[in-house]
């Protein structure tokens, strides 16, 4: 009976833990959408999944000339980054010119667009415990 009692003790704090654990959201914005060819997808990442195919999230909306606004909805407390891609010819994927340079309009957090790869620590941006608003422009 005592190890019931301690048993059950030990799953109230853990579930009672969890559940005050918050949660935030986070709006976005991406500006200068050029076309409504497409789709734009819009990712985010933590520094383990950055250039590295999926977010954590990952949203897709089509493709509206102008503006378009992404929620990505309870996400935890911690470093992450946004990446855009406009995927006007909707392969799923960023395509190049032979030159290396991209054919298809992209954005991050922080709009950080130096030459070369973007990085996670140009981009990232901190999540403590109120909710985010954020532009991305192309």
């Amino acid at each position: 009976m005592k190890n019931l009692v301690l048993a059950l003790g030990i799953f109230l704090v853990a579930f009672s833990a969890k559940a005050q654990e918050k949660t935030v959201t986070i709006k976005v914005t991406i500006e200068n959408v050029m076309n409504d060819n497409g789709t734009i997808l819009t990712s985010l990442h933590t520094n383990e999944t950055f250039m590295k195919g999926g977010g954590m999230i990952d949203l897709a909306e089509k493709a509206k000339k102008g503006s378009l606004n992404f929620t990505f909805e309870n996400v935890k407390p911690g470093s992450y980054a946004i990446m855009v891609l406009h995927d006007e010819n909707d392969n799923k994927r960023m395509d190049f010119e032979a030159n290396g340079m991209p054919k298809e309009n992209y954005g991050m957090s922080n709009n950080e667009m130096a030459m070369g790869p973007p990085t996670f620590a140009d981009a990232k941006f901190e999540v403590a415990d109120e909710d985010l608003e954020l532009t991305i422009r192309f």
